[in-house]
């Protein structure tokens, strides 16, 4: 008995996968501390979602949307929201899961041992990326309008949702010039 749960225990180890980091799966949109997001974000509150598009691909829509360049403005896009004035910026950020894979381990050590030589030592590690966009929003002051302090806080998510939604149905942004 003790023989077949040893053997059971080792096959399970011997293919498991043991997960270094995990990119979080996002259903729809979710708020985060930037920092802890991902290294790199400012400290403030971020409106994150997974994004399916090409690189960029954000970056023309909010172009396009707002009939602005948003490199002129310094990454802060002009907007109104319930009558006032407001700045978007975004970041385009990859987060990635990375497991380690015992199996070739294990399978290139008893041939290291039996021929002086390893079949797997490119697959030691897989990994696998998601891309995220993180939106900012803040006011005149500058201040953080996602913070759960803002008391407009759920008036810009619901606008931040509508602009996700936007633009993942969108697929020629020249047509967003239409709706105007």
């Amino acid at each position: 008995m003790f023989k077949a749960i040893a053997i059971v225990l080792s096959l399970f180890f011997a293919t498991s996968c043991i997960p270094l980091k995990i990119a979080p799966n996002i259903e729809g949109a979710k708020v985060y501390t930037g920092k802890k997001f991902k290294k790199g974000l400012p400290k403030k509150q971020v409106y994150v979602f997974e994004d399916p598009k090409e690189a960029n691909d954000f970056y023309y829509f909010l172009n396009t949307k707002f009939n602005t360049d948003y490199d002129i403005f310094g990454g802060n896009v002009p907007v109104i929201i319930n009558g006032r004035n407001h700045f978007l910026s975004f970041y385009e950020i990859e987060r990635t899961t990375q497991t380690v894979n015992l199996l070739p381990i294990v399978v290139d050590a008893a041939l290291e041992n039996k021929t002086g030589t390893t079949m797997f030592e490119n697959n030691y590690e897989s990994r696998s990326g998601f891309w995220y966009i993180a939106l900012t929003v803040s006011d005149d002051a500058l201040a953080d309008n996602l913070n759960d302090e803002y008391p407009q806080k759920e008036s810009i998510i619901k606008y931040l949702d509508h602009l996700r939604n936007e633009y993942l149905t969108t697929d020629n942004y020249l047509d967003l010039v239409f709706k105007k």
